[in-house]
């Protein structure tokens, strides 16, 4: 008969067995599958506290070094008192059929359909139920007003749409409050929770270069920050101190809190992608303000595609057309000069961009060559390039652990160039000691089209003016 889909109480189940709600006592056997983000959350809201499920273990993959690690006790509850091990992914059919699974819970982000379905069929063919937790089972609810930023890709722009929404609600007169997607790569005890009020924050809780291009952005323009592991804890805390939370997305997931206004980004260098990746197709399909962006430098085919898919899925979203504003601070040091382009690295990787805002800007300020940094590759830098290939002449910004900072830093060094042109949104060179002269690059939204997030936003506070101070 084949498999069949269906689904009860939020949860998508794709194989032959569903015992909840049947009235078995009998404790599911859980494997989550994740990527040191929604995998914890999941766990947190769904299972930590039911005694139905037992979680036997999380696998990890995407992040280099997140794996053979342990969901501490202090975080899984009387329930796991020795925590909960974390296996690599490629493990995953022989955890399934040792720890006899009966139910796999697929948890992280910016993977391909197809990706997901490989992954959906190496677990029923050990004999497990493979699930996914849909978002209102897994949104925790907040006192305050909430918008979210996602997107339907890596690297679609969300740091710029937050900041742009930030500096609106403080116009308002407003405090807005963000809460950023976790990336909890360290000790995860200590990065439970995590509040970012100023760079020495970064520097004392030992940032990831990964982490600090989130973080650093918003506290410079006077906005706090929040991260971790527990978003429930977390969300307590982030509330003292708002009257709007801001949810900043990671990859294409959708947030962990529910939203009173869903902002999702889409990218016309990668038309279609939003129908062919998860979640971003759910968080397309949810929206109700689309931002077309990048519009001044993406292929007009790609826009029109993208303007097409709209009008066949979400016709109903407001929708707005913007430029990923590009500005260099010492365009001199591109013009006429062989530069190498250090740019933002998961929009680069699991992204799978060949190029950013570094590309174009050094395109746009006329260098005489953008250099080849794969002959000088380092280390975990020249597998990254191995495992990624379309990253051609572009250094993805790779620092998930201080040996892959200084791989970095060893790549840098070996590339003979002019200067550097870094694309990244963190301060790289209080990271790294620069040989060569550096410009930076940043990019802003710039609204092309009507309505304007100012517009959105002026709705959507009229619309929560019962839940703000008055």
């Amino acid at each position: 008969m084949g498999d069949k889909t269906s689904a009860k109480g939020n949860l998508a189940i794709v194989g032959g067995r569903d015992q909840q709600n049947t009235g078995n006592l009998n404790r599911e056997r859980v494997l989550i599958i994740g990527a040191a983000g929604r995998d914890f959350h999941t766990f947190n809201v769904c299972f930590r506290d039911d005694p139905a499920y037992q979680v036997i273990a999380f696998t990890a993959a995407q992040i280099p070094g997140i794996e053979n690690r342990r969901y501490p006790p202090s975080l899984s509850g009387p329930r796991y008192p020795d925590g909960i091990p974390i296996y690599p992914e490629e493990n995953l059919e022989e955890l399934v059929r040792d720890h006899k699974i009966t139910q796999a819970i697929f948890a992280y982000s910016d993977v391909s359909h197809l990706t997901l379905m490989h992954l959906a069929s190496r677990v029923l063919a050990g004999g497990a139920d493979f699930r996914l937790i849909g978002p209102e089972r897994s949104f925790l609810a907040s006192s305050r007003p909430v918008i979210s930023v996602c997107a339907v890709r890596t690297g679609c722009g969300k740091d710029s749409v937050v900041r742009r929404i930030a500096a609106i609600l403080i116009a308002c007169g407003l405090r807005p409050v963000v809460v950023r997607h976790p990336m909890p790569y360290g000790d995860l005890e200590r990065q439970a929770v995590q509040r970012f009020a100023s760079v020495q924050d970064c520097d004392r809780q030992e940032c990831t270069i990964e982490e600090r291009e989130e973080y650093e952005q918003h506290i410079n323009e006077g906005v706090v920050v929040y991260a971790g592991v527990d978003y429930g804890r977390l969300l307590t805390e982030a509330e003292k101190e708002s009257d709007v939370i801001l949810w900043d997305g990671g990859n294409n997931d959708w947030p962990f809190f529910k939203s009173d206004l869903e902002v999702v980004l889409l990218d016309p260098h990668r038309a279609g992608h939003e129908l062919l990746y998860h979640p971003g197709e759910t968080n397309f399909r949810r929206a109700q303000v689309l931002i077309v962006n990048k519009l001044d430098s993406a292929p007009v085919a790609g826009v029109h595609q993208v303007m097409a898919n709209i009008a066949a899925v979400n016709p109903n979203a407001t929708v707005i057309q913007a430029r990923s504003n590009i500005t260099v601070d010492k365009p001199d040091l591109i013009r006429g000069k062989r530069v190498l382009v250090i740019e933002d690295g998961p929009t680069l990787t699991h992204g799978e961009m060949g190029y950013g805002s570094g590309s174009i800007a050094a395109q746009k300020h006329g260098a005489a060559e953008i250099v080849d940094p794969r002959p000088g590759a380092r280390g975990s830098l020249a597998e990254t390039f191995k495992h990624f290939p379309w990253v051609g002449k572009a250094l993805p910004a790779m620092g998930y652990s201080p040996a892959q900072l200084e791989d970095l830093a060893a790549t840098i060094n070996a590339t003979p160039c002019d200067s550097i042109v870094v694309a990244t949104p963190v301060d790289l060179a209080r990271l790294i000691p620069f040989t060569k002269p550096y410009c930076r690059v940043r990019y802003d939204l710039e609204e092309i089209s009507r309505p304007y997030l100012a517009d959105c936003i002026a709705t959507f506070v009229q619309a929560q003016a019962h839940r703000l101070p008055r």
